[in-house]
C-alpha cells in the first residue's frame, strides 16, 4: 500500500507537467481550491469533466508512448479511436501490430498443443471438456489482444494450420488428405474434421468473440452494428453451453428388471491399455457368450443392444469393443502394437477375464464377419477354454474374397445397367488397395447384398451410423464412431493378407457352428463352406438363414437367439 501511495501522486505530477508543457498554458486549477490539477485524459467520446484516471492507464500506454494523444483546448487531451476501438494515429500502427502478433501466436501455441498431444482430435470425454475450456480462454486472449473482427477469422485459421502441421506424423482416413471423391471421402472428412471443428473451432470463435466484447468495453467503443454481432454471439454461446452439457453425459446402460440380472459397462486392463465391455443378462448364472463384432473396427454394443435382448434371456452377453473401436478408440496407438497377433492375445486375455469373473472355465465364443478371424485364431490356440465356436458371416480368407467380390460387384452393374457404378470400378480396379478407402466402394456397394427382405423383428437402428446413438456411448464416441471404424481398419486390415483358413486352420478341437445368409455376397460363402467341409472338428453344423446377409444375428435376431439356445442345448447334451 506504501508503494501505491507514493507512486500516485508521484506520476500525477508528471502527469500535469507533461500536460501544461503541450498546451501552451499554465496548470490549470480546481475552482473551489485554486488547486493546480491535471487535465483530465479521456477516450473519444466521453465527457470533458471525467475525473483524473478515468482512461489513464490507456493514455499513458496508448497516447504518450506511441504518440497517438489529440490535443484540445484548454488543456484537455484525449485518444483518437477508430470505430473498432482501437487507437489511431502516428504511433497506432505498432500497437495494433503488436496485438495481432500476439494473438496469433496465441493461437498457434494453442495448434502445437493440440496438434502433439490429441492429434485425432479430442476422442474421449475429458479431453473434449479440456479442449472446449482451452479454446475458449484462448480465444478470448487472443480476441482481447487484436481487437479487430479479423480476429475472428485469424485466430481459427491459424490454429487450425499448426494443428494440422504437427499432426502430420500420424496417418489414417480421419486426419490424411481430404477426399471429396465419393461418400466415404466425405464421410471422413466429417468424423475427423467436422468432429473436431465443432469440439474445439467453435469454441474458440466463441471464445474471440467474447474477447472482442471485452477490448471494447475497455476501450469506450461501441460498434456501428452491435445488435447482429451480439445475437449471433450470444447463439455460439448457448451452443457451446449445450454442447459442454451434453459432452459431460455420461455412458450408461438400462438396467434389468429381474433379480440376479447384470447389466453394466465395465473398463478392463487388456493388453496394457483399457478396454470396454458391455454385460448383459437376464441372470449371472447364466452361460457366458463373448461376441465379437466385424470390422476390423466395428463396435458392437449399440448393436446388440439394438438386437441381442432375445439373446440376453439366455446367456451373459459380453460384447467388447476391441482397441481402437467405439469406447476404446482412445486405445488405438501406438499403431505399430496394433496386430493381429496382439487382437488374438486381447480376445484370449478377454476370455480370461470372463473366465474369472463368472466362475466358469468355459464360455461360447460368437464372432461376425472380423469378428470370425479373431475367433478362430483365438479358438484355434487355447481350445480348452471354450464350449464351442460360432461363426456368422464367416471369412476365410480375406484377399480372395476381396477379389471375388470386385468381379461380382462389377458383374452385377453391368447387368443392370448400372454405367456410372460399373464405369467407378473398372477405374478404381480390382483389389487390393493402398488406400483402405477405396475398399467400400469395391466390396459395400452392390445393392443386392443389402436390399433383402430381413426378419420380422430387424431392427434397422442396429445398423451403423444409427446403432451408435444408444445411452451406452458417450457422445464423443458418438461423434468418433466411424472414423473408428475406419482408423482401425487401415491399421489392421492390410496384416489380413496372410491368411487363409483352408491352409492354416485344418482342425478345431470345439463343436463348431457356421451360421450364414442366404443373402451373403458369394465371395464370403464360397470359401466358407469350401473351409467348412475340409475343417475337422469334434461336431459341427452349417446353417443358412433365409432372410439374412452378411449379420444374421442383426437381420434374423430372434432366429439367431433361438438357434444359440439349441447350440447350448446340444453343448450340454454331449457334455460328459
Amino acid at each position: 500500500m506504501s508503494c501505491w501511495i507514493c507512486w500516485v501522486p508521484w506520476k500525477m505530477s508528471r502527469i500535469s507537467l507533461v500536460l501544461s508543457a503541450r498546451s501552451g498554458q499554465g496548470a490549470p486549477t480546481w475552482p473551489l481550491t485554486g488547486h493546480p490539477v491535471v487535465p483530465s485524459v479521456r477516450a473519444e467520446g466521453h465527457s470533458a469533466q471525467e475525473p483524473l484516471g478515468t482512461n489513464y492507464r490507456e493514455a499513458m500506454s496508448e497516447g504518450w508512448k506511441n504518440d497517438t494523444l489529440d490535443h484540445s483546448p484548454g488543456g484537455d487531451m484525449h485518444v483518437k479511436k477508430g470505430p473498432d476501438g482501437r487507437p489511431t494515429g502516428p504511433g497506432s500502427r505498432d500497437l495494433s501490430t503488436r496485438g495481432t502478433v500476439l494473438a496469433a501466436a496465441a493461437a498457434a501455441a494453442a495448434g502445437v498443443f493440440a496438434g502433439w498431444l490429441i492429434p485425432r482430435g479430442p476422442v474421449t470425454t475429458l479431453e473434449a471438456v479440456v479442449a472446449l475450456v482451452a479454446a475458449l480462454g484462448v480465444g478470448f486472449v487472443a480476441g482481447r489482444l487484436m481487437g479487430s473482427r479479423w480476429a475472428l477469422l485469424l485466430v481459427p485459421v491459424t490454429f487450425a494450420l499448426v494443428f494440422e502441421l504437427v499432426r502430420l506424423r500420424i496417418d489414417g482416413p480421419t486426419v490424411d488428405g481430404v477426399r471429396l471423391d465419393g461418400i466415404y471421402g466425405v464421410l471422413m472428412l466429417i468424423a475427423g474434421r467436422g468432429v473436431d471443428a465443432i469440439l474445439m473451432l467453435l469454441p474458440f470463435t466463441v471464445g474471440v468473440g467474447f474477447g472482442l466484447v471485452a477490448f471494447r468495453r475497455s476501450s469506450g467503443s461501441v460498434p456501428r452494428h452491435r445488435w447482429p454481432g451480439r445475437i449471433l454471439l450470444t447463439l455460439g454461446a448457448v451452443t457451446v453451453l449445450a454442447l459442454l452439457a451434453a459432452l459431460l453425459r455420461p455412458a450408461s446402460t438400462e438396467q434389468i428388471a429381474t433379480d440376479g440380472s447384470i447389466a453394466e459397462l465395465v473398463d478392463v486392463r487388456i493388453g496394457g491399455h483399457d478396454q470396454s465391455i458391455l454385460i448383459r443378462g437376464r441372470s449371472a448364472d447364466s452361460p457366458v457368450l463373448l461376441y465379437l463384432e466385424g470390422g476390423p473396427g466395428g463396435t458392437g454394443i449399440g448393436r446388440i443392444r439394438n438386437a441381442g435382448t432375445a439373446l440376453e434371456q439366455n446367456f451373459v452377453v459380453a460384447v467388447w469393443d476391441q482397441r481402437g473401436t467405439g469406447k476404446s478408440y482412445d486405445e488405438l496407438g501406438p499403431t505399430a502394437s496394433l496386430t493381429v497377433k496382439q487382437m488374438v492375445d486381447d480376445t484370449l486375455a478377454v476370455t480370461d477375464y470372463l473366465r474369472e469373473r463368472f466362475g466358469q472355465s468355459k464360455i461360447y465364443m460368437v464372432g461376425s464377419s472380423w469378428g470370425t478371424t479373431l475367433g478362430v485364431l483365438a479358438v484355434q490356440r487355447e481350445p480348452e477354454k471354450f464350449h464351442a465356436y460360432v461363426g456368422t458371416g464367416q471369412m476365410v480368407d480375406q484377399f480372395a474374397t476381396d477379389e471375388l467380390m470386385y468381379a461380382e460387384s462389377l458383374s452385377d452393374a453391368e447387368a443392370r445397367g448400372d454405367n456410372d457404378a460399373a464405369e467407378k470400378l473398372r477405374e478404381l480396379g480390382p483389389p487390393p488397395y493402398d488406400d483402405t478407402l477405396d475398399y467400400p466402394l469395391a466390396l459395400s456397394s452392390n445393392p443386392k447384398w443389402l436390399n433383402f427382405e430381413h426378419g420380422d423383428d430387424y431392427n434397422a437402428a442396429a445398423e451403423y451410423p444409427a446403432s451408435l446413438f444408444v445411452a451406452e456411448y458417450t457422445l464423443v464416441e458418438q461423434l468418433r464412431g466411424m472414423g473408428a471404424i475406419a482408423e482401425t481398419f487401415h491399421v489392421l486390415y492390410p496384416q489380413l493378407r496372410e491368411i487363409d483358413f483352408r491352409e492354416q486352420v485344418p482342425r478345431l478341437e470345439v463343436p463348431v457352428f457356421v451360421v450364414q445368409g442366404e443373402h451373403e455376397a458369394s465371395g464370403r460363402s464360397t470359401l466358407a463352406r469350401e473351409w467348412f467341409e475340409s475343417l475337422s472338428a469334434p461336431d459341427k453344423n452349417y446353417v443358412v438363414f433365409d432372410q439374412s446377409g452378411h449379420t444374421p444375428p442383426y437381420d434374423e435376431p430372434g432366429r439367431f437367439a433361438a438357434y444359440m439356445r439349441g447350440v447350448h442345448d446340444q453343448v450340454e447334451g454331449q457334455s460328459p
